[in-house]
C-alpha cells in the first residue's frame, strides 16, 4: 500500500497551505471548548452583583456560588481522559457540549441560590471536560512544526470567550439601564447573561460533530485505516503515512488504556513529569488571573467606579488579553516555551507588586474604598499589564505544554490530573478572594506577586523545552 497521497508536487506551497488550512479549521473547532471555558469563567463577572442582591447573600456565599463551578470543572477534567480514551475525543466533546447547554438554561432560571449552585457545578463539569479534550486533540492532530501555534488556539479561544462574554454583559446591562437587577422580558439582566451561554454550547456541539477523530485514538482503537485517512488530511504532502501510523503504533505498542495507576512513581506517589504538569497548572492559577475575570467588575466598583463603567473596564482587560495571546501565538514556536514563561513570570510579579502598592492606599468610605488619583491610575495600568504578561506567556504556554509534554502512554490520564489540579487551584483562589479582599486587598495581591516570582524559579529549575519535538519523543 502506498503511504502517501499526491495531487501535485510534494510539499509545494499550494498543497502545504491546503493541508495547514484544514488543520487550522479542525483545531479551531476543537478549541471552541476553550471558548466555553472563557465565556463561562467571565460571564459570572457581570452577574456577581446581581446574584448577591437578588438572593441577599454575603461575600462568603457569593464566593462559594462563583467558585462552585470550578469543583465541577475539576471533576469533569478528572474523568475526561478516561472517557476520551474509551469513547474517543470527539464523542466526549459532544457530551461536554450537552452538559453545558443544559446547565446554561438552568443557570438562567434558578429557583434559589442553591439551585443556581447546582447548575454551575454541572456547567463546570462540561467545561472541565472541554479543558482536557481541546489541548489533547489539538496536540494529536497538529504537525510538530505548527503544534505550538495551533495549541495556542485553546488559549486564544479562552480569551475570545472572556471578551465576548464581557461585551455581551455590557450590552445587556446597557439595555436595562445599567443595573443588572433590572428586568428584561420578565427576568433580570444577570439571568440573561448566564443564559446566553447556551449559544456557544450549541456551536461546540455542532463542530464536535463534524471534525475527524484523533488519529492517535484511532490507532489505539485498532482503526489504522481511518487513522491513515485522517493523517492524509492533516499531514503535509510527501509524508509517508504508513511510516507515521507505524510510528504511532510503536509508541502505543506496550500501552493499555491509561489509568491513574499508570501515573504512579517515586516522587510522592507520582511520576516526576506528572508533578511538573500539576505544578504548572497550580502556578497558572495562583498568580490570581481569574480574580480579574471573575471579580473585576465588583473590584472596580469597590474602589469607587460605577457598575456600567466597571463592566467596560473589564472588557478592556479582555482586549488586552486577546492582544497578549496573539503575541504568544506569534512567538511560541519561534523562541520556545520556557523563554515565554520566564518573561511572563517576571512581568506578572512586577505588575502585581505595583497593584498591591496601589490598593494599600485605599481610603474606606462606607461600604467602598476610594483610591487617590495616582494610586487609582497605577491600579488600572498594573491590572492591564498583568493581564498582558499572563496572556503572552502562562495563559498560552501552559495549555501547549500540557497537550504535548506527557508520553503517549499516559497523555490523557496525566492531562486529566494536571487539568483537575488547575481547576482545584482556580477554585481555591476564587472562593478565597472575597474574604481576602475584605481583610486586605493589598495583602491578596502581595500573595499573588509572590507566586508569580516563585513560578519563575520553577521554570528555571524544572521545565524542559518541547519546541519542535514529536509527541512520540516525549518521555
Amino acid at each position: 500500500m502506498v503511504g502517501t497521497t499526491s495531487s501535485g508536487p510534494a510539499g509545494s506551497p499550494d498543497t502545504r497551505r491546503e493541508h495547514l488550512g484544514h488543520v487550522v479549521f479542525i483545531t479551531a473547532a476543537a478549541a471552541i471548548g476553550g471558548f466555553l471555558f472563557g465565556y463561562d469563567s467571565a460571564v459570572i463577572n457581570g452577574a456577581v452583583t446581581g446574584i448577591q442582591r437578588h438572593f441577599e447573600v454575603g461575600a462568603v456565599v457569593t464566593g462559594f456560588v462563583v467558585a462552585i463551578a470550578l469543583l465541577g470543572s475539576a471533576v469533569g477534567a478528572w474523568i475526561a481522559g478516561g472517557l476520551a480514551d474509551r469513547w474517543g475525543r470527539t464523542r466526549t466533546m459532544q457530551v461536554a457540549a450537552v452538559l453545558f447547554a443544559v446547565s446554561s438554561v438552568g443557570q438562567a432560571l434558578p429557583f434559589g441560590i442553591w439551585d443556581l449552585a447546582f447548575w454551575r457545578v454541572l456547567a463546570g463539569a462540561g467545561i472541565g471536560m472541554a479543558s482536557v479534550l481541546g489541548p489533547a486533540y489539538i496536540a494529536e492532530v497538529a504537525p510538530p512544526a505548527y503544534r505550538g501555534r495551533l495549541g495556542s488556539f485553546q488559549q486564544l479561544a479562552i480569551v475570545l470567550g472572556i471578551a465576548v462574554s464581557q461585551l455581551v454583559n455590557y450590552a445587556i446591562a446597557q439595555t436595562v439601564g445599567g443595573d443588572v437587577n433590572n428586568e428584561l422580558l420578565g427576568i433580570q439582566a444577570w439571568q440573561w447573561m448566564l443564559g446566553a451561554c447556551l449559544v456557544p454550547a450549541l456551536l461546540y456541539l455542532l463542530f464536535a460533530s463534524v471534525i475527524p477523530e484523533s488519529p492517535r485514538f484511532l490507532v489505539a482503537a485498532g482503526r489504522s485505516p481511518q487513522a491513515r485517512q485522517v493523517l492524509a488530511e492533516v499531514e503535509a504532502e510527501g509524508v509517508d503515512l504508513d511510516a507515521r501510523v507505524a510510528e504511532i503504533e510503536q509508541s502505543l505498542r506496550l500501552e493499555h488504556r491509561p489509568r491513574l495507576r499508570d501515573l504512579r512513581g517515586p516522587a510522592f506517589g507520582l511520576l516526576p513529569i506528572v508533578w511538573i504538569g500539576i505544578t504548572l497548572s497550580v502556578f497558572q492559577q495562583f498568580v490570581g488571573i481569574n480574580v480579574i475575570f471573575y471579580y473585576s467588575s465588583a473590584l472596580w466598583q469597590s474602589v469607587g467606579i460605577n457598575q456600567s463603567d466597571s463592566l467596560l473596564i473589564s472588557f478592556s482587560t479582555s482586549i488586552i488579553n486577546i492582544v497578549g495571546t496573539f503575541i504568544a501565538i506569534a512567538l511560541v514556536d519561534r523562541i520556545g516555551r520556557r523563554p515565554l514563561l520566564m518573561i511572563g513570570s517576571l512581568g506578572m510579579a512586577v505588575a502585581l507588586a505595583a497593584a498591591a502598592w496601589a490598593f494599600s492606599a485605599g481610603v474606606p468610605r462606607g461600604e467602598t474604598v476610594t483610591l487617590p488619583e495616582l494610586q487609582g491610575t497605577v491600579a488600572l495600568v498594573a491590572a492591564h499589564v498583568f493581564v498582558l504578561f499572563f496572556a503572552l506567556s502562562w495563559g498560552v504556554v501552559v495549555w501547549v505544554l500540557l497537550g504535548e509534554m506527557f508520553p503517549n502512554r499516559i497523555r490523557a490520564a496525566a492531562l486529566s490530573v494536571a487539568a483537575a489540579a488547575q481547576w482545584v487551584a482556580n477554585w481555591l483562589i476564587t472562593v478565597s478572594f472575597p474574604s481576602l479582599a475584605e481583610w486586605s486587598l493589598a495583602g491578596a495581591y502581595v500573595g499573588y506577586a509572590v507566586f508569580a516570582a516563585l513560578s519563575l524559579v520553577f521554570v528555571l529549575v524544572k521545565v524542559r523545552e518541547t519546541k519542535g519535538r514529536r509527541l512520540e519523543e516525549m518521555g
